[in-house]
């Protein structure tokens, strides 16, 4: 359910239930202990009441234990594919990650928006105006222009990708020009043709969008990844 959730949205009981393949009951038992250790919260609309996951540190807690735990076989096609896909672009919480998101911070440091810091980045006095190209304006963001980026260790990659309000800010842009698009399970992002050529011009990154399916012999992925 945990797992579910990071995908950024609010999601109801009977959602999460069916996402964790168990009955309500159990479900809502596991939620109100899930919620009592302070790792969800509830929203409550009306009559309907919303779960999701209660802080973006939590989120990022959750990313790195997924580098650690122990692979889940891949026993068909569309495991294969789902697990391709979310290695290239997932949601993390409120921000991107996988293949895409590494690609991403890679290319802003290359071209001198961003410098390695000690737990993440800090922000270059060229940083406006390269990410100004997909609509992200960091004075919004930071009020100190070399200002320290927080990153997320990335479980698929083993390395940190962009997280925090700039890694926010970056996702939502992505998503609202049409970059990315969600998919019908919940984390997994599709990069579109128009998506790759945006960021070709902007960072100059080299991306195709992935689209294809991968042999069902594909290696395993982490538990928490899969879920």
């Amino acid at each position: 359910m945990l797992a579910a959730l990071f995908d950024g949205r609010a999601m109801p009981a009977g959602e999460l239930a069916r996402a964790a393949g168990v009955s309500p009951a159990t479900a809502s038992a596991h939620l109100r202990k899930l919620e009592h250790g302070g790792l969800i919260r509830v929203r409550a609309q009306g009559r309907h009441r919303y779960y999701e996951i209660a802080r973006p540190e939590i989120a990022g807690a959750l990313e790195a234990l997924g580098s650690i735990g122990r692979p889940l076989p891949i026993r068909s096609l569309r495991d294969s594919l789902r697990v391709q896909r979310l290695r290239f672009a997932r949601s993390c919480y409120s921000h991107l990650a996988g293949e895409l998101a590494i690609a991403m911070a890679e290319a802003l440091v290359r071209c001198g928006a961003l410098e390695p810091d000690e737990d993440g980045f800090r922000l270059c006095a060229g940083a406006r105006p390269v990410l100004l190209q997909i609509g992200v304006d960091t004075n919004r963001i930071f009020s100190h222009p070399s200002a320290h980026v927080r990153s997320c260790l990335d479980w698929s990659q083993r390395r940190p990708h962009i997280a925090g309000p700039l890694g926010t800010a970056l996702l939502k842009v992505l998503l609202g020009s049409g970059a990315l698009r969600r998919c019908g399970e919940p984390r997994i992002l599709k990069l579109t043709s128009e998506g790759g050529e945006m960021l070709r011009r902007a960072f100059n990154m080299d991306l195709t969008p992935i689209d294809t399916p991968v042999s069902s012999s594909a290696s395993a992925a982490h538990g928490l990844a899969v879920l």
